[in-house]
């Protein structure tokens, strides 16, 4: 069969995207994978990509980057960087009829294997502003993320990204990506009764920057019945103990550590609204549309969002849940008062009749399409 190389600088057992990107591909393609960690099911090669510089050799790395930024010496800092140099090397010899590239830092490698015309690059954040929310590091990243884009990303057969707002970011640099949201595979389950308390869910990385405490505040401020627990990843341990101290001076709020990815969705079913509240304090955050976002629909819960464009326009037009008129406690807290069981009975209902069209099946066969278009050239 074709030999199918997908690259990541990710631990792909645990990245649900690239998970759906193997399984998509790994009974028509001999799929062969390069990222971080051991080997992932489906694979029928795995070549693990060294880990990027840490600590010291990590800051020494950085010095030298801000000089080469400022300098606008992309080029240089691009071929000298010891991430890319150490890939460029494991992959060295291998062979491959297409690649998938996974994210601007992967595309690069991709044209060491295969002429451009054989490469499809999956761009799952719109990277010339990332980080703006940190005006320094978007001075002197921002830039060479936005030339990474043109010089690895640009000359790509194809491409995708996760939401039509950050398609249309990337036509001004030369592209013109189909979208391929972060939609969860199908789930066949029953609607389950709504709570009294009304139970309120929210799961995901423990990002001081994310600002989670503005729910934990909501609920704080609220009237309403409800129950609010947090399922949070160990991304910082101090953010999560200040989170944690203050729910232990509530009586509804719960923060607890993340569960496996295969039984998110089962722990998910247990709540009837999942929220999600994530301030706009950066580009990325403002086109967010987020894996958890397609879990809660596929645990048949109700949703409340904050007005980020991509989620609030999918969360009106199929009504399945609410958004808040903006992005904090005190704004929460009005959307809470206002619930009702029957409401969020019914918003538990529309998830269930748009569960397929949002489901994982539904999304995946544009990457199939693009990958057999390079495959057939």
């Amino acid at each position: 069969m074709t030999r199918l190389l997908i690259i990541s600088f990710s631990d792909l057992r645990s990245d649900a995207r690239l998970q759906r990107q193997i399984a998509a591909f790994s009974d028509t393609y001999d799929v062969i994978t390069a990222g971080w960690g051991a080997h992932p099911e489906g694979a029928v090669e795995h070549i693990a990509l060294p880990l990027p510089p840490a600590g010291a050799a990590r800051a020494r790395r950085m010095r030298v980057e801000s000089v080469l930024f400022r300098l606008r010496a992309y080029g240089l800092a691009h071929r000298t960087s010891p991430l890319q140099r150490a890939a460029r090397r494991a992959l060295r010899g291998v062979d491959a009829d297409v690649v998938l590239a996974n994210d601007i830092d992967a595309a690069p490698l991709a044209y060491d294997i295969v002429s451009p015309d054989r490469v499809h690059v999956d761009l799952h954040e719109f990277f010339p502003g990332l980080h703006d929310d940190n005006p320094k590091w978007a001075a002197h990243r921002g830039p060479y993320n936005g030339w990474l884009v043109r010089r690895f990303a640009a000359p790509a057969a194809s491409s995708t990204t996760v939401a039509a707002e950050i398609a249309e970011r990337y036509r001004a640099y030369d592209l013109d990506p189909q979208v391929v949201t972060n939609a969860s595979h199908l789930e066949n389950r029953a609607v389950q009764p709504v709570g009294a308390p009304i139970r309120l869910v929210h799961t995901g990385a423990a990002l001081a920057g994310r600002h989670l405490e503005t729910m934990i505040e909501g609920v704080a401020l609220s009237r309403a019945d409800v129950k609010l627990t947090l399922h949070l990843m160990p991304n910082d341990q101090a953010y999560i103990e200040r989170l944690r101290a203050r729910a232990a001076e509530l009586p509804n709020v719960r923060v607890l550590d993340a569960v496996p990815h295969d039984e998110l969705i089962e722990t998910l079913a247990q709540h009837d609204i999942g929220i999600h509240i994530l301030p706009a304090t950066s580009t990325n955050h403002r086109l967010a549309l987020p894996n958890k976002f397609f879990d809660f629909v596929q645990a048949r819960l109700g949703v409340i969002v904050g007005p980020t464009a991509a989620m609030a326009s999918m969360t009106e037009r199929h009504g399945f849940g609410a958004v808040t008129g903006g992005f904090t406690a005190r704004d929460v807290a009005d959307v809470l008062d206002d619930l009702s069981h029957e409401q969020v009975a019914g918003w538990k209902r529309a998830a269930d009749a748009v569960a397929a069209e949002m489901s994982a099946e539904h999304q995946v066969g544009t990457w199939v399409k693009a990958v057999d278009r390079l495959r057939d050239r």
